[in-house]
This record gives structure tokens, C-alpha cells and sequence, in this order.
């Protein structure tokens, strides 16, 4: 069999915002299937058989079909490459951990040439799964050898180092189950939760309002202990140690056994437990100044590990640790009983996905210090039958949220509130947590600031607990949606100025308005900046401000074409004309009746309470009501207009020019008239069209019709400094 021509990979884009395909970012991949465009996916032999040999889940696609089997029914029946590949790329990215379920493939007018989109969390991770697919499908294809799991795994790469964070991400998914918007503010996991001023950040599990002093104080544990011992919590008592000899000296101070560890131990790190001779002592010590700080000794408290969780003075997840043993087969080195017994664990990996670290004997200096006192090393063989202790902290995962008992939820919250964390991991020692912890001899050890939560949402033992959820309604209370207004003005014809126009009535209106347009970017009556900026990158950095409280945004369909919407959701989204098919032509667009499908996606992202406005001198325009989830307000040159005559009969807000007068109308009853003809205007480029789509936008705004006519009058865009 001749070896087929590669697919060709025109033009690669991310959009990142809601967009003509779908409400969320994908990879949109032009493809070139050169030959193949004659050999559809029934006319390759044995390439369904190796397909499906390669990724046999190929079989959950429902595709078009809408069950099970569905795409391996369109293998059969016959389909082209650029849509397999969409599958396959599809079926990586589940396989990779990063389940994906949306994905399109449609032709374009150049024979060959497709369109093919996928779901893409995130764009590196989206690039990296679509050229394992491409290598995947064309081996398949011309039956060469493929390396599945290689692919697989190299995508898992990315997605590590590219992705959220499991904490960040868990908050941020809470926060969209609550429909509240988030932006990544950079490629780690500092993340903006909500827009403009109504917006919060959070990074990993701290978020704008942990202090800078608390977590401080966190990081200073003696400092910690004396605060939480001066309120009467439980903490066991210890000295900072300056060298060796001094540690020794303070543990025969404090009674054997004792801890020994830095004084901002993180994971365990660094930690040794229950020790009871100098030579162990002092060997701690080494360890645990190794890790960069002080060293504490401490009393040992006799118990489990315990972490939980405190948000806002309140416990919403407790997680208790067990010690872990290897037993011996008399054949075996310790290494190799803890990668057979202990690293075999599918909680444990090196990715920050997994509950638990693998151990590796070579970076934990305080399990071979135990293995010491054992008599032991890594390259030992104990007995068949013998148990060796290979680590007594750092294993907390087994939910016991349930069991807490009231008294030591009250010491934890006000450990956390004494520290002045908002968000707090505390660990205790106790042997039982449903007893108060003075009953039981257990305390307080640490407080730390931005715990991990992986622990609670993948429990080895017991119920996941919705942290991020309490996280998110720690930052915004049950009425607050992180939103600002935000107005979406999409069209060609003089919308800049429209936007100009409702952007100094939503200011007199008292807002703190962003406006980006092509005339470029505004703050209130400021420019920030005057090159053109009706695109994403502008429309991002206003939403970003933490001082704006309205957006004004100017959407040309060259932009949403090229990134899509810079915002999930709108309050008010307006459609001013289908103008601008003929320069559209990069993006296979020669025709008015293409634009519909661009520009709806303005109006697609009106919220339930907010407002769709609409030209319906256009009648391609006013078809797209249909389409608004929110009230729709339509706004036309004329009165007799026959959408406008629809709208009026069902009681609903329009607004159009009778008699030389904008007329606002609910229903049949007139609202409020203000002249239309004033030579200021025309000066001003205000057209009768201008004046009509921002006043219906104003209105739409909750601006009344009052301080709408005095804002045009006194509106001048020359004056902004």
C-alpha cells in the first residue's frame, strides 16, 4: 500500500472566549486532507480496524448518531479524516485525564479544506493533543507503528505544567457552578474569580483576603504556639534549638520522647517523630535544618495525624493519617518492598493530581533516619514477617470530617482565628478526634496557610467534601454573582460611537465605566490609551480592573471570529447591523447570510436578567430574538416597522422615530420622547441609527429615559482627557 499525503495544518487558533462554535474556548485547526479528501474512512483498508485497535473507547462517541457506537457507525459507513481526527484528538485528551466532549469538523468553499474544532481548556495542552492525533491518524492511515501510551502521556505532561492546579481548580469550578466568571491571571494558579470590582482572586488555596501577617505568623510556628497557648488551645511546648547540642539539651528538658522539625515544616518535611536517644536527636536536627529554617523540639504527643480544613472560622473537611509498614519476604530489599507494597498505590504519583508523594528513600532523609533507629537501610532484607516502619506522618487521607468532635472544631476555628487566616490547614495530634483534645492529652501542632485540598476531594478512605464550593461562598455571599454590567455592542456601523455614547450615560449614571473601542481605551472620562482597541486583549484588561463597576465593549465579527468574546455573560448584548461579510474572506465569510451565525454569538451570551437589543431594520437581526435567554428590546427607524408592531402587541420595550422624536414604548404606551434632529448632533456624528441603538441600550441599562436625553445633550467624546 503507497503511504498516503500527510494532512496539511493551515492555520491554528485558539478562541479563547465564547465564540461561533460553542459558549467555550476551543482550538479551531484549518485542515488541508489533500488526497484523502477522496478517500473517506470507508475506503482505507484496515484503517477502522487499526483505528479502534488503538483507541478501543472510541466506541463511547455517540457523534451525530447520539448513542453509543455512533461515530464507529460513521467509520463504517464512511467519514472523512478531519473529522476522525477530531475524535481522536477528543479521546487523547479523556485518555490524558481532561475529559473533552464537544468537537465539530465542517468543509469550507476550497474543496478539501476543513474547519475541525475541539473543546480546549487550555491552549497548550489543546496544541500538544491535537499533534499526537494528527501522528496518531496518519499512522493509522498508512499502517505504521503508534505509541498510544507515550502520546498519552505526554499530553498528561502538559497538562500538569500548563493546567490549574487540583486545589485552584476545584475552587474555580465551584465558582462556575455558581455562575461566577474567572480569568487566569498567569500560567501558575493566581486566578481572578468575577469581574471589575466585583471580582475576588485566589491562588491555590489563598485568596485577597488572607493577610500578609497571618500567614506570617503561620510560617513562624513558636510564634503560633504562643499565640494559640495564650488563648488556651492546646499546643505541645517546645524551644527553637540552635544547634544539636542544644536540641538534646531541651528535649531532657522536656521528657522523652519528642519531635524534632523546622519551624515552618510544610508536608511533613523535614519531621521527626517520637524520638528517644541523643544520637537520634541530633540527627534530627541536621534533617530538619536542612529544609532552610529554624529547628523546634517538641514534646511528642501521642495520637494520629489529623488535618483540617477551617474556612472563615469554620471546619468543612477533617482527614486523619495512618503510618505506613512494608512487611518483609526475607528476599526483598526495603527499596524494593516500598515500590512493591507502598508505590503500587494509585493515590501515590509524582504529578500534583495524587493525594500522596511516591517515596523515594534518596529525598527523604527523615525515613532513612527511621529506618536507622531500626537498625536498617534501603538496601536491608528483613525477615520474612517483619513489619518495618517506613513513615509515621505525611499520609493524610482518610476522611473523618463526620466525626469531629464539637469541642475540637471550636479550638480549630479559633486557632485559625487567632492566626487570622481566612482559609487554615491545622494539623492536630489526637488519638481520637470525636473526644475534646484536653481529655486525650492531643493539641494543636501546626496552623498553615494555603493548605492543600487535595485530600479532601480524593480521600483514600471516606466522602469527598465540597472545599472549594465553602471556599467560594466564603468569598461571595449568596446574592453576589462576581458581575459587573457588562454591555457587548456587535455590528460594523458606527459602533464605536454608539459605544462612546452609552459609555458617558452609564457614567453619568454613576458608574465607574471601562469602554473599549476602536477609538481606543477609556476609564471613566480618561483615555488610557487611544490605538485602536475593539479587541479581546483591551476587553480583558477592563474586566480585570478592580476599579470599573460597568464595561462598555465594541465587538466587530472580525474579533469574535479571531478570539471570540473576552466575557462568558453579558447584562446587555446589542446587535447593530450584518454588515462587513467582504473583508471577512480569511475566515470563509463572502456573504450577509453568514454573518447571523457570527454575530448571534453577541446575543447568545445574554444572561437570564439581562437584556438583547436589536435592529430590526435588519430583519437577519431580528430573527436572532429567538436566540436571547434574557428580555429582548428592539429598536427601528421607523414606527411602522412590523417586528416592532410584534413586540409592541406583547408588551415588550421598544424604542424607534416617530414624528422627529426617539419614542421609548412598553407595550402600546408610550414611555418618554426626546427630540431627534439637533445640529450638535450631526456634528457630533450622532445619526438618527447612533441615537437610536444607544438610547435602547441605556434604557436596557436601567438608565432612565430622563437622565438618557440630558447625557446626550451634554455629551462630548473631544472633552475626555
Amino acid at each position: 500500500m503507497s503511504l498516503k499525503e500527510d494532512i496539511q495544518l493551515l492555520r491554528i487558533n485558539y478562541l479563547r472566549g465564547p465564540n461561533v462554535w460553542t459558549y467555550r474556548p476551543v482550538l479551531e485547526v484549518w485542515l488541508d486532507l489533500g488526497e484523502l479528501e477522496d478517500h473517506p474512512s470507508n475506503l482505507l483498508p484496515g484503517f477502522n480496524q487499526r483505528l479502534t485497535t488503538m483507541l478501543p473507547a472510541l466506541v463511547e462517541h455517540h457523534c451525530g448518531v447520539g448513542e453509543r457506537g455512533g461515530f464507529l457507525q460513521r467509520l463504517e459507513e464512511g467519514t472523512w479524516a478531519g473529522h476522525v481526527l477530531e475524535h481522536v484528538v477528543i479521546e487523547l485528551l479523556n485518555l490524558a485525564g481532561m475529559p473533552t466532549g464537544f468537537g465539530q469538523t465542517r468543509s469550507t468553499t476550497r474543496r478539501g479544506v476543513y474547519r475541525m474544532v475541539f473543546r480546549a481548556r487550555d491552549e497548550q495542552v489543546a496544541r500538544t493533543a491535537l499533534g499526537c492525533g494528527h501522528a496518531l491518524i496518519m499512522a493509522a492511515i498508512n499502517d505504521l507503528p503508534f505509541d498510544v501510551p507515550k502520546a498519552v502521556e505526554q499530553i498528561r505532561e502538559r497538562i500538569d505544567e500548563c493546567y490549574l492546579g487540583p486545589s485552584t481548580a476545584c475552587i474555580v469550578s465551584a465558582a462556575t457552578d455558581r455562575q461566577i466568571p474567572h480569568i487566569r491571571l498567569n500560567d501558575g494558579n493566581l486566578v481572578q474569580l468575577g469581574y471589575g470590582r466585583a471580582q475576588r482572586r485566589i491562588w491555590t488555596a489563598e485568596t485577597d483576603k488572607t493577610s500578609a501577617i497571618a500567614e506570617g505568623i503561620a510560617g513562624d510556628k513558636d510564634l503560633t504556639k504562643a499565640l494559640l497557648k495564650s488563648v488556651g488551645v492546646p499546643v505541645p511546648e517546645g524551644e527553637v534549638a540552635r544547634d544539636p547540642a542544644h536540641a538534646w539539651e531541651i528535649a531532657q528538658d522536656l521528657g522523652l520522647p519528642v519531635v524534632v522539625k523546622p519551624t515552618d515544616a510544610n508536608h511533613g518535611r523535614g519531621v521527626s517523630l517520637e524520638l528517644m536517644a541523643q544520637a537520634e536527636v541530633e540527627s534530627a536536627w541536621g534533617i530538619a535544618d536542612a529544609e532552610g529554617s529554624e529547628v523546634i523540639v517538641e514534646r511528642y504527643i501521642r495520637g494520629d495525624e489529623h488535618r483540617l480544613l477551617v474556612v472563615a472560622g469554620q471546619v468543612v473537611a477533617a482527614a486523619r493519617g495512618e503510618s505506613l509498614w512494608v512487611n518483609g519476604d526475607g528476599v526483598s530489599t526495603i527499596a524494593q518492598l516500598i515500590d512493591s507494597q507502598l508505590n503500587t498505590d494509585p493515590r501515590r504519583g509524582e504529578a500534583e493530581e495524587f493525594p500522596l508523594e511516591t517515596i523515594k528513600l534518596d529525598r527523604e532523609p527523615v525515613i532513612r533516619l527511621l529506618l536507622e533507629r531500626q537498625g536498617l537501610e534501603g538496601a536491608s532484607i528483613p525477615a520474612a514477617g517483619r513489619r518495618v516502619l517506613i513513615q509515621r506522618n505525611g499520609n493524610v487521607a482518610i476522611d473523618c470530617t463526620d466525626a469531629v468532635h464539637p469541642e475540637v472544631a471550636h479550638a480549630v476555628g479559633l486557632a485559625a482565628r487567632v492566626v487570622g487566616l481566612d482559609i487554615a490547614g491545622i494539623d492536630l495530634v489526637a488519638e481520637d478526634i470525636s473526644r475534646p483534645l484536653q481529655a486525650q492529652g492531643g493539641a494543636i501542632v501546626e496552623v498553615n496557610a494555603g493548605p492543600g485540598l487535595l485530600m479532601h476531594l480524593k480521600p483514600a478512605v471516606g466522602t469527598p467534601r465540597p472545599v472549594g464550593q465553602a471556599i467560594v461562598n466564603h468569598l461571595f455571599d449568596e446574592a453576589s454573582s462576581g458581575r459587573v454590567p457588562i454591555v457587548g455592542i456587535a455590528g460594523r456601523r458606527d459602533t464605536h460611537r454608539i459605544a462612546r455614547l452609552v459609555a458617558w450615560l452609564a457614567h453619568l449614571g454613576g458608574r465607574r465605566t471601562g469602554l473599549a473601542c476602536r477609538d481606543g481605551l477609556f476609564l471613566g472620562t480618561r483615555a488610557v490609551e487611544r490605538r485602536p482597541s475593539a479587541h479581546f486583549d483591551a476587553a480583558l484588561r477592563l474586566l480585570m480592573n478592580r476599579e470599573v463597576d460597568a464595561v462598555v465593549l465594541e465587538n466587530g465579527p472580525e474579533s469574535i471570529l479571531q478570539d471570540g468574546l473576552a466575557y462568558d455573560r453579558c447584562q446587555v448584548g446589542v446587535v447593530t447591523d450584518l454588515d462587513g461579510a467582504e473583508t471577512l474572506g480569511a475566515h470563509d465569510i463572502a456573504s450577509i447570510d453568514q454573518m447571523p451565525r457570527v454575530l448571534r454569538t453577541q446575543i447568545d451570551v445574554v444572561l437570564a436578567d439581562g437584556v438583547g437589543v436589536l435592529n430590526v431594520d435588519h430583519a437577519e437581526v431580528a430573527e436572532l430574538a429567538r436566540l436571547c435567554d434574557g428580555e429582548v428590546l428592539l429598536y427601528a427607524s421607523t414606527s411602522d416597522n412590523a417586528a416592532l408592531a410584534v413586540q409592541r402587541a406583547q408588551g415588550g420595550r421598544s424604542v424607534c422615530v416617530r414624528d422627529g422624536r426617539i419614542v421609548l414604548a412598553t407595550g402600546s404606551a408610550d414611555t418618554f420622547h426626546l427630540p431627534l434632529n439637533n445640529p450638535r448632533r450631526a456634528h457630533l456624528g450622532l445619526s438618527a441609527e447612533v441615537l437610536l441603538a444607544a438610547v435602547a441600550t441605556a434604557w436596557a441599562m436601567g438608565i432612565s429615559p430622563e437622565l438618557i436625553a440630558a447625557g446626550i445633550e451634554t455629551f462630548e467624546p473631544d472633552a475626555v482627557r
